[in-house]
């Protein structure tokens, strides 16, 4: 197979600091209507032309989805494949493992790339990043370094704002020639969200709409965040969902569930200030 998109992850790990960024239950369908109507600025200058990729999740809620993506099983695009992957672990038999994938020899991406030199810096959102249990422990566990407070997490209105506030603070304190492996999980789309909703109520609850205003709130902020990585040097940024959410389609409330709205999310990958780095250019 040739490489994932034209993009030799060989060429780009040991060259590029990655940001790869969840925003947490976030929904194909919201995403994409937000980003047509421009909604969405600072997330819609960095997508194709025509918003959004539309990809399957690996899983459908956060634990599961992210420890396949951890594993290099990032959501895979919602046509016949097969599909190169960017990562993979060294697995015999891979039929998604292509000349341009970067494969390690360690069971998950995030000590692969420690494995190659990079800083792994988690700063976590979601109740599964945080460390406040056993389970809560596993995936923040899996970096050199890792973060979460109150302010990080779902019941937070300024949840994302606090998120950027710490990314800035490690990248700040880092040696400039020390690559960066930086992980942020987003919880501002997550349940509940009514509250970044002008008018909205905590009686009335969340609703697509209110997952909507949430995802206008990230956008407000991510820009510090692209720009904090990117004031280091060449960077590239995998951002997407790991799994979506119901709004009362077909009955179902909630994700963990097999519903179409769950499994089909928003994803794009993206040089952030660099060149895109090709098999050709080589």
């Amino acid at each position: 197979m040739t490489a994932p998109t034209g993009i030799d992850m060989n060429e780009v790990v040991g060259s590029h600091d990655l940001l790869m960024v969840t925003l947490d239950t976030l929904r194909y369908d919201v995403a994409q209507e937000l980003a047509a109507a421009g909604r969405i600025p600072n997330l819609a200058r960095h997508l194709p032309e025509g918003g959004w990729e539309r990809r399957h999740a690996p899983g459908s809620f956060t634990y599961a989805s992210h420890q396949a993506m951890f594993a290099g099983f990032l959501p895979t695009p919602a046509a016949p494949g097969p599909h190169p992957r960017l990562f993979a672990a060294r697995f015999a038999g891979s039929e998604s493992t292509a000349d341009g994938t970067f494969v390690h020899d360690t069971p998950d991406l995030v000590s692969g790339l420690a494995a190659v030199g990079y800083r792994t810096v988690c700063v976590g959102g979601v109740g599964f990043f945080n460390k406040q249990g056993a389970l809560g422990s596993v995936l923040p566990g899996m970096f050199q370094e890792s973060h979460w407070e109150p302010e990080f997490g779902v019941a937070s209105p300024t949840s994302f704002e606090a998120q950027v506030a710490c990314a800035e603070k490690v990248v700040a304190g880092l040696d400039p020639e020390q690559r960066l492996f930086l992980f942020v999980n987003v919880s501002a789309l997550h349940q509940p969200n009514w509250f970044h909703l002008p008018g909205a109520t905590r009686e009335a609850g969340d609703s697509r709409a209110t997952h909507a205003a949430a995802l206008e709130y990230v956008d407000r902020h991510i820009g510090r965040l692209f720009a904090a990585v990117a004031g280091r040097g060449p960077c590239f940024a995998v951002v997407c969902s790991d799994h979506g959410t119901a709004y009362g389609e077909d009955g179902y409330t909630g994700h963990r569930i097999g519903h179409d709205v769950v499994w089909t999310v928003p994803y794009a990958h993206f040089f952030l200030d660099s060149a895109p780095v090709t098999r050709e250019a080589r």
